[in-house]
């Protein structure tokens, strides 16, 4: 399965290169791996200003990352939360309002896969403390995402936020 995903990935930046001649043998194979290695270093600073930003702006920097598109959806433990970009602006001025401070960080596990040249999907664990007008709170997950660049910034175009889920209850051990 990995090898077809690799072989779909080189394929279609092959393809987004016709045109263009190789001035050796391997110069389409080696532009092709550079292209691959830019995304990936391109979306790995994009998710670090992401936690720079959030962390020194608050929750009002997320409107820089979100892509102003209808296509643009958030989801956060399996439940829509933005269906679209207006649903994402009340979001984020209901979030400014409750939150004080955040402090975001992405894991070292941070995994990108370069689709084409203009997209990826990203994935990784976060953590974040977020001091708020009721008390400070620690939590923990695992992103996911698709990000798009356009005008040469990336975005995010698809985001899903995850916590994990306490164990469900045995019905057994709690009959009476």
């Amino acid at each position: 399965m990995r090898r077809l995903l690799v072989v779909c990935i080189i394929a279609a930046f092959a393809n987004s290169g016709r045109g263009q001649t190789a001035s050796s043998p391997g110069g389409r194979q080696s532009s092709t791996a550079a292209r691959v290695e830019a995304v990936d270093q391109g979306v790995r600073a994009f998710m670090q200003t992401v936690a720079a930003g959030v962390t020194h702006d608050g929750p009002s920097a997320w409107r820089r990352y979100f892509l102003s598109s209808p296509a643009f959806f958030m989801a956060v433990n399996g439940s829509m939360v933005f269906a679209n970009p207006a649903a994402a602006e009340k979001g984020i001025a209901n979030a400014a309002a409750e939150i004080k401070h955040i402090d975001l960080t992405w894991g070292s596990a941070l995994r990108v896969d370069p689709l084409t040249p203009t997209l990826a999907v990203v994935a990784a664990p976060w953590h974040e403390i977020r001091v708020t007008t009721s008390g400070r709170i620690d939590a923990s997950g695992f992103f996911t995402a698709l990000v798009e660049l356009r005008d040469g910034h990336w975005l995010f175009r698809d985001v899903h936020w995850s916590e994990p889920v306490p164990p469900a209850r045995d019905a057994k051990t709690h009959t009476q």
